[in-house]
């Protein structure tokens, strides 16, 4: 199985000023096409050689959980962007404020989690089996997925995220985050039972 590149639901200019188009170039241009490369190298004659890309984040480990873990986690960020944010529904409103007391501290605590992660890595929000929400930050290519959980919305705190429009800045780049997601996206992830199908 050869692992392809995500094709944008979006142009490349379509999500400035807060994500400039040259940051989406290597961003996704680059960076999520030299992890799939990786993967389809390191994935020959192995057992994972038929695998999906999910499965092999959660049953790999060393260089090729890596880089499957960085792809993965790439596309479903990318797919989660929208140049025209679409709205938060009250079912969604509803979980994230029995989860967090409010959408205001859902942000907040996402935010902080996003900022103050030391080095490079992911924050994601996302649920357990039980159905309960957890805002988690993970350093390098971490993954919910690895924990039993379905990753529903996530932020790419790696400098290569944001250095280029915001250099150091990176409490700037988390709040403009939030003008670009597709939230009908986010609640559809929910409602699955699990994330075989989707990113």
């Amino acid at each position: 199985m050869t692992h392809k590149m995500l094709e944008l639901p979006y142009g490349q200019d379509d999500l400035e000023p807060r994500m400039s188009a040259e940051t989406l170039a290597y961003h996704h241009g680059k960076h999520l096409k030299t992890y799939l490369d990786n993967v389809n190298r390191l994935i020959v004659g192995t057992p994972y050689e038929n695998l999906p890309l999910k499965e092999i984040v959660c049953q790999a480990s060393g260089p090729l959980y890596n880089n499957a873990a960085q792809a993965w986690n790439h596309i479903l960020f990318f797919k989660q962007l929208s140049p025209r944010p679409v709205a938060m529904s009250p079912l969604l409103s509803q979980a994230l404020c029995a989860a967090f007391g409010s959408i205001d501290k859902f942000k907040q605590q996402f935010c902080e989690a996003a900022v103050k992660l030391f080095g490079s890595g992911w924050v994601w929000l996302a649920i357990d089996k039980e159905r309960q929400l957890h805002i988690l930050a993970e350093p390098n290519a971490g993954n919910p997925l690895t924990r039993g959980m379905n990753p529903l919305l996530c932020i790419d705190v790696w400098e290569h995220a944001y250095y280029l429009d915001y250099q150091n800045r990176r409490a700037d780049y988390v709040e403009n985050y939030w003008h670009l997601i597709n939230w009908e996206r986010v609640e559809n992830r929910m409602m699955r039972d699990d994330c075989t199908l989707y990113y």
